[in-house]
């Protein structure tokens, strides 16, 4: 039997990311747009927070079972910022042209070897608005921030997070190789040991 998850975001490159990690399980997931849900408003100052506050608002107004995630670019020299404002780090929801601009101005002064930086997930699933143990899962990526983009995949910052593991930027990575091995990858990988126990 499937089981119809509604994922709380209106970001096609994410739920093909997650569709794709997903495929093999029992779970048909579709986006919030398709049930006319808007945004939640990220309220929260942590990445479980705001995770919480999307997947709730997903099921509460679809009454289906609804998953969430909330991810973002770690980089030590900024303190640990964009963090849970990755997507709006310039402003505007989304605009990663003006992110990665933003990022490589705030880091000019960086040397290479101090540029350390992580991707972080947390994906949040609910079977009910008012669910008092939400399967909670994280993943972490490592690398640094390069000082020029590169690469055409993926999306938002990955054409400047140069991955530890392969000396290229996420954006050269094919979507088969980062679909084993980024922030959200490590986070799902979780989430499917534990999906069918929780389900």
């Amino acid at each position: 039997m499937s089981h119809t998850i509604v994922l709380a975001s209106s970001n096609s490159g994410k739920l093909e990311e997650i569709s794709a990690i997903l495929a093999d399980h029992p779970v048909k997931l579709v986006t919030q747009a398709e049930y006319a849900v808007n945004d939640a408003p990220e309220t929260g100052l942590t990445f479980v927070e705001n995770a919480l506050i999307k997947a709730r608002h997903a099921c509460s107004q679809t009454g289906l079972m609804a998953m969430a995630d909330d991810s973002g670019l770690e980089v030590d020299a900024l303190n640990g910022a964009p963090g849970i404002f990755s997507a709006r780090y310039a402003g505007e929801h989304g605009d990663h042209t003006a992110n990665n601009s933003k990022l490589l101005d705030a880091l000019k002064q960086v040397p290479n070897n101090q540029r350390q930086a992580r991707f972080r997930c947390v994906i949040v699933l609910l079977r009910h608005t008012h669910d008092p143990t939400p399967l909670i899962c994280q993943g972490t990526w490592e690398g640094h921030i390069a000082d020029h983009l590169a690469g055409t995949q993926g999306f938002g910052y990955d054409p400047l997070f140069v991955v530890a593991t392969h000396g290229c930027s996420a954006a050269q990575l094919p979507a088969t190789t980062k679909n084993q091995i980024s922030h959200r990858a490590q986070a799902l990988q979780q989430l499917t040991t534990q999906l069918r126990q929780f389900l």
